[in-house]
């Protein structure tokens, strides 16, 4: 039975678990682990790629509060000297592998989203169709285009292989001129760029551009704050310098206080890959670009000079070399405790960062406090609160130690009863940018190895739902269509776009997200998903 089946029985009352002491307090663990690494010149200023390890973090599903990154990074605008925003403008891409509160279909495999945050979270895109606000009120769910005729974009995020458990998923962000610079948005008197940041990928099954955010996701807000034209990703660089890290908002934990006043807790199992020799390998080939990587022979072909063929030149880039260094804020967050005074866990009693080699992070684990089976190590479970030096801090203590009037070692940690998902949905309405001028060919379905089924059309690039609400005209549009079916042509899913890693295996998409463009739209059209839902069971003969 796969998880999310066992949740959706769960939730039906169809699958009983044994009772779990009553007396133990539920909360949970968050913080960050952090990473070092040497500075990057700010010249490498279009774009990065790196290779994320994906695996199950923890052995169940969690339930909805559930929320943590693996590592990934946050991409900000290169705020050059003196050119910093005097008020507040946080925009930039983040996203990446995990699971997130919001998503419909979770398992134990972890999803990519895009995650595009617009000036001061005022917009968010995390993939075709997929983003904050509503249909009627949208904030972000037009902000991302898409470009690759051979790979479908669920609504609920980018489905990884089930069972993935420690190979490398590779991804990056570089611009393209895909369309031209503009010196209004919206009709007001402020100009948008012609940076289409486009997410690269290079997996088992698919490899090259995906899909990008429009220039003017990010340029809609000078609408009302002229002042930051130039500053946002539409036209600004990027930062080479960027955090490595990785964000946990919770796992679950429980704790009791045993009789003399001492503290324990028992957090969920959460397990980490491993190579081979015990060590993790968790991010790779962390690689930063100029424009002479690719948006200057992209530009050159689009104004008529000889085709690009789409590879990253290496000359044009410089990959990060790590330090055997950093650290960890994860902590217990007890029940009526101020989060501000939540005690750290002994992170480094169990876990010392390392580089395997210069280009790669991870850690190497205490075997006397971790458990290691197959190819992921388990981290200690049991911890008991007391001073190291002036700091309280969660120390790993050994189940025996752990009082049993307590419950904690008694405790299951289960998959939650919750209602059965909603559908992700699209408009319906005949008179919508959905409908008109609407799809060339459809409707098709996709099942997916998370429980769900995806109802996708094919539309003509200019004409998908996000080409519409992107402040083009139709001439404009109809630029944009012939640049791409450029791409289309010459760009196809079976070679390298991104350098590839030096290490490990590439991780693969859930194979029924690769599909086939119908006869005669193989060039100049794109899948897009209307629609995403609990699939039915599936008969038995």
């Amino acid at each position: 039975m796969n998880h999310l089946a066992f949740l959706f029985l769960a939730a039906q009352g169809a699958i009983a678990a044994p009772d779990s002491p009553t007396e133990v307090k539920r909360g949970e663990m968050f913080g960050y682990l952090l990473f070092d690494g040497e500075r990057m010149p700010n010249e490498y200023n279009a774009g990065f790629s790196f290779y994320a390890a994906a695996w199950p973090l923890v052995d169940h599903y969690p339930g909805h509060e559930f929320q943590t990154g693996l590592l990934s990074t946050w991409m900000h605008p290169l705020d050059e000297p003196g050119q910093k925003p005097k008020e507040e403008c946080y925009t930039d891409i983040e996203g990446g592998l995990g699971w997130w509160r919001d998503t419909h279909f979770p398992t134990t495999t972890p999803k990519f989203i895009m995650g595009g945050v617009g000036p001061n979270f005022s917009v968010i895109a995390n993939g075709p169709g997929y983003g904050a606000g509503t249909w009627e009120e949208e904030r972000g769910l037009y902000g991302v285009a898409q470009l690759s005729p051979w790979l479908l974009f669920p609504l609920d995020g980018l489905n990884l292989k089930q069972g993935t458990c420690g190979e490398l998923f590779g991804y990056g962000y570089l611009p393209l001129p895909l369309t031209d610079p503009k010196p209004t948005t919206a009709g007001a008197n402020v100009p948008t760029g012609n940076q289409c940041w486009t997410l690269f990928l290079n997996t088992a099954n698919f490899k090259g551009p995906v899909a990008f955010f429009t220039p003017y996701f990010w340029s809609r807000a000078l609408v009302k704050n002229p002042q930051w034209a130039g500053k946002l990703l539409d036209s600004a660089p990027s930062d080479p310098n960027k955090a490595i890290q990785m964000e946990t908002q919770h796992i679950p934990a429980i704790f009791g206080t045993a009789k003399d006043g001492t503290s324990f807790a028992r957090m969920a199992r959460t397990s980490f890959p491993v190579m081979p020799d015990g060590h993790s390998a968790l991010l790779h080939r962390h690689t930063v670009y100029t424009r002479a990587a690719l948006w200057d022979d992209v530009a050159r072909w689009f104004a008529g000079g000889p085709p690009a063929d789409g590879l990253i030149k290496l000359t044009a880039s410089t990959t990060q070399r790590f330090k055997a260094a950093g650290g960890s804020s994860w902590s217990f967050f007890p029940p009526g405790v101020p989060r501000k005074e939540a005690a750290s866990l002994a992170w480094k009693s169990f876990a010392t960062p390392i580089t395997p080699d210069p280009l790669t992070l991870g850690f190497c684990w205490n075997e006397e406090l971790t458990r290691k089976s197959g190819s992921l190590v388990t981290l200690p479970e049991f911890f008991r609160l007391g001073k190291q030096g002036e700091k309280q801090v969660w120390s790993v203590v050994a189940v025996q130690d752990v009082p049993a009037e307590l419950g904690l070692t008694q405790y299951r940690f289960k998959t939650p009863k919750e209602a059965l998902p909603e559908p992700r949905t699209t408009p319906d309405d005949p008179a919508s940018c959905w409908k008109k001028p609407g799809p060339a060919a459809g409707p098709f379905q996709a099942r997916l190895g998370d429980g769900s089924v995806v109802t996708y059309y094919w539309y003509r690039f200019a004409d998908q739902p996000a080409m519409l609400n992107a402040d083009l005209t139709p001439e404009e549009r109809e630029v944009v269509q012939r640049r791409v079916e450029k791409l289309h042509r010459a760009w196809t899913k079976d070679r390298d776009y991104l350098p590839p890693p030096a290490i490990g295996q590439l991780a693969e998409l859930d194979p029924a997200l690769i599909v086939t463009p119908p006869q005669g739209l193989e060039v100049g059209y794109v899948p897009i998903a209307t629609r995403q839902e609990l699939a039915p069971p599936r008969s038995r003969p």
